[in-house]
Formats: C-alpha cells, structure tokens, sequence
C-alpha cells in the first residue's frame, strides 16, 4: 500500500480505476486485477460493499468466453469459404456441420452476454481510491474541522429560529406548501423570493469575476448521465424518475457533466469552467426523520455549482480543488455568515470523489455548523464514464479530469442567513452586499 501511494504521487497510477459508458477498456480491469487489495482497501474506506474478487472470477469467465467465440467465428469463417469450393455431398455434410457450429458460436454468445452483464454490473459499484489524506470515518460526524471563520452569533435577545421568523413576517408558508406538495413542501413568499433572486444574481456576478461561464443546465437527464457522475448506481433510491423513465437531477453537476460527453477537447481551453443554475431534485429517502421542518432538506431546490474540467494532472486537480472549494468561502464571507470547513472522511466520500471538503454554515436555531456546499475531485472517474478526452502536447489522447463544487444553494441558504441577521423586534437585516439587488432595502419586517 506504501508503495502504491507513492507511485500515485507520481501520477503512474493517475488513471486509478474507471469503468466507461462508451469505452469500457481492458485498462481499467487490468489495474483492478493487478491492485486488488488496493481496490478492497478504498471500498472499506468509503464503506461500499462490492465482490471484488467476484469481478476478477467473471472477468475471467467473460474473457474465457470471448475467446471461444473468437475460435468459432474463425472457423465458421473458414468453414464458409471451404463450403464455396465443394460440391455434392461432401457441401451436405460441410453444411450440417456448418449449421452445428452455429447453433454452438449463439450459445456461447447468449452466455456471454449474460456474463458480461454481471460483469458490468459489478464495475458499476467499484468505488475510485480517495486520496491519502481522506481520513478514516463511517459518517459526517467523524469529518474534520480544517478551518473556521467568524465568530458564532449571539444575541442579547431570545432568539428565534428561521421558520419562526420567517412565518411571523409572512415570507414563507410550510403548512400549505405541504398541503400541496406534501412532506417537505414550502411556499416561499414577498421578501423571500426577492431575497433568493438577490443572492442568485449576486453569484451570478461573483463568480463570473472568477472566469466562469453561466449556463443554465436542463434538470430533467436521461439515465446514462447518472451512471457518468456516479450518482448511479449508489444513490438509486435518492432520484426522482419520470413517467418517461428519465430521471430528475439532484445537481447541476450531471447534465454539465454530460455537455461534452464523447467529444475531443482542446487542451488549451483549460480549465474549463462552467457555473450552471438549475432546480434541483432529491428524494432524501436516506435521511428519514432527519430535518422534518423547515427548509433545511427539502425535495426541490435551486442552486448554482461550480463545474471544472482540467487536464490529467494529480496536482493541478489539488490545486483547483482548492480555489473553488475557496471560492465558496469567499461567497459566504462576503455575506457575513460564519462557517467552517470540514474534510469528509472516507464514509462520507461518494462512490467516484477523490477528496471533499465541505463549507457548513453556523445555525444559531441549532448551535451547530449545517451543511451547504461540497467541493469535489474526480480524476478521470467521470470523463471515462462521458469519454471526454483532449490530446496533450505530445498528441497523446487523455482523459481530462473533472470537479465541482457547490456555489450556493437556495433556499437552504435562507436558514444561516435569517438566524444569523435576526433582530429583537422580528426583523432581517439584509446583508450589504445584497441590498442593491433589493432596491438598496436594508431590513425585511412585517408590512
């Protein structure tokens, strides 16, 4: 294992291992064949049950196989040209025999197949290796705090939390919005909504000075872009499928992923970087009884995230790692809301990240940071999966490697930012640096 680290500091390894949606290669089973302990190791880590001694058996099967398909296609070839020069019974009998191998080379073939979906399925589930400083960890709770910025709140008042507030100044509206929707359901109302146009616009501009390039991305996503993300197959019962069987993304990250699925990019285009604003939808099945009220974790959102291709380099995906998980922190501190930044351990790693870091916001209501962005680095775990590649300077093709992170999320924002600026007599104040997206309003009260 000591070896191996080194080795992938060395970016030998860089590649770790994959599996694609439109070029699944011997590359990325031969390094889980060669590095089997390595691959069992990262699947404990981030606490993903996967047979991985399984996949090598069927991979042995499944080669087996194409093997055997291979030797009869040959000889069904030659028996076919032997047949055109014959005549009389000895064409007969070629041609019974013929047929025999035939009937044979199906069934190989419909064992094959049978093999090589099991095969897949269990490549599906092969988590990417985290990278050495992820720490050990079953949950969230066992993250580590890595920085803290601002002083937590307090008040010489009793103070109230942001459903309280917020239903007193009429802005939001639980009850009916669960009379409609159901469990989880809100209405956001007056001051509110100018209040979530305001923070949009204001990312919008934020982080276009940073160099990105807004798009607005489609939430509605065909099922292949889930597997290409590695939101599938893990996450299956977190999304929201239609009548059409296309799926409701829970970010902007999987269709943005998919936007240059099987294209070549230009390596001087790098860094590529989108900042995409879309609703977003989550079932939230894994966190029943979990934040039953208020806008917290609720099923459809909006949210602008930070989408970054780069080339094949460890270090330059450190590095932009970094800047947009800073990014982030800059956002928030410009509004004035203390936070601070954890490293997720392993268990909290998904299926393709390398490392994360999330940005959780202090809620006075709670006395505790909450969560309200992720900042992620995939290697090529993703463009292997969308086949997006790019030549580099020597002409060789690579795949480039992705990131994301989470710009801001409406309305969780909402939370931090009414608790945290709450006053005595029922009152917001409206953090500066949005008041002139709000008409220079300063305070949101009863009308």
């Amino acid at each position: 294992m000591k070896n191996y680290m080194l080795v992938f500091h060395r970016e030998i390894f860089y590649c770790n291992l994959r599996v694609l949606i439109y070029t699944t290669t011997m590359l990325d089973i031969k390094f889980i064949r060669e590095n089997r302990d390595i691959v069992k190791q990262a699947a404990m880590k981030k606490h993903i049950t996967v047979d991985v001694d399984k996949l090598v058996a069927l991979d042995n099967d499944r080669l087996d196989l194409l093997r055997e398909i291979e030797a009869l296609r040959a000889e069904q070839n030659a028996q076919s040209e032997k047949i055109q020069n014959i005549e009389g019974e000895e064409r007969e009998d070629a041609i019974i025999a013929m047929r025999a191998l035939k009937e044979s080379l199906q069934t190989k073939e419909a064992d094959h197949k049978k093999v090589a979906k099991k095969w897949q399925e269990l490549m599906w589930q092969i988590p990417n290796i985290p990278d050495v400083s992820v720490p050990d960890g079953e949950s969230d709770s066992d993250n580590i705090e890595v920085k803290v910025w601002g002083e937590q709140t307090t008040f010489d008042f009793e103070p109230k939390d942001h459903i309280e507030i917020m239903e007193d100044l009429d802005i939001v509206d639980l009850e009916r919005g669960q009379k409609i929707h159901g469990f989880r359901g809100y209405f956001l109302k007056g001051d509110a909504v100018r209040l979530c146009f305001a923070i949009w616009q204001y990312a919008l501009e934020f982080f276009a000075d940073k160099g990105f390039n807004p798009m607005i991305a489609p939430a509605i996503v065909r099922e292949e872009n889930l597997y290409g993300t590695g939101h599938l197959p893990n996450d299956a019962e977190d999304v929201y499928i239609t009548q059409d069987n296309d799926y409701l993304a829970g970010t902007a990250e999987v269709p943005v992923m998919g936007y240059h699925s099987g294209e070549v990019l230009d390596e001087g285009q790098f860094p590529i970087k989108y900042l995409a604003f879309s609703p977003c939808y989550r079932r939230e099945v894994g966190s029943h009884g979990k934040d039953t009220k208020g806008l917290i974790r609720v099923h459809e959102f909006q949210k602008w995230e930070q989408v970054v291709l780069c080339e094949a380099s460890h270090e330059r995906s450190v590095e932009l790692h970094e800047w947009i998980n800073r990014n982030t922190e800059e956002f928030i501190e410009s509004l004035g809301i203390p936070y601070h930044t954890v490293l997720n351990c392993g268990g909290d790693l998904g299926q393709g990240q390398v490392k994360k870091y999330d940005v959780e916001l202090w809620v006075p209501g709670e006395e505790k940071y909450r969560e309200i962005s992720s900042a992620s680095y995939f290697h090529d775990f993703q463009t292997r999966r969308f086949n997006i590649r790019y030549k580099d300077g020597e002409g060789k093709m690579r795949f480039a490697h992705s990131l994301n992170c989470t710009a801001i999320p409406t309305p969780r924002i909402l939370v931090s930012l009414v608790e945290n600026f709450q006053n005595a007599d029922g009152s917001i104040s409206i953090p500066a640096i949005l008041q002139p997206y709000m008409r220079n309003q300063e305070v949101i009260k009863k009308s």
